[in-house]
């Protein structure tokens, strides 16, 4: 297969690294998104994580959760609206774009 992108990325003492813009757009993820690094017979490559396989373990945390609140009704309370009204303030200005592209290099 011909190379289309390459890009380098340095390794910090941490085993740190940042995965370049281009790579990304290629792999389609974004800040908070998840790759997934695959070792196999044919070297190294790397994925996107899709939102359904990110947390192998968040289906049976969900499935806990609904059993706890269906036998304790009384611990589920809404919030009290003062928190409610803070939250809100808080919030008031703040403008996020969720599909925004990210510019430059983010360090995972």
């Amino acid at each position: 297969m011909a190379t289309i992108v390459q890009e380098r990325s340095r390794i910090t003492a941490k085993g740190q690294t940042t995965v370049p813009k281009a790579v990304r757009q290629a792999l389609g993820v974004s800040y908070g998104g998840e790759i997934a690094f695959v070792v196999d017979e044919h070297g190294v490559s790397v994925r996107r994580v899709e939102a359904e396989e990110a947390d192998p373990v968040i289906g049976g945390f969900l499935g806990f959760l609904e059993q706890d609140m269906l036998r304790n009704p009384h611990n589920v309370v809404a919030f009290p609206p003062s928190l409610a009204e803070r939250m809100a303030a808080l919030a008031e200005h703040a403008r996020v774009d969720l599909n925004e592209e990210i510019d430059g290099s983010v360090a995972l």
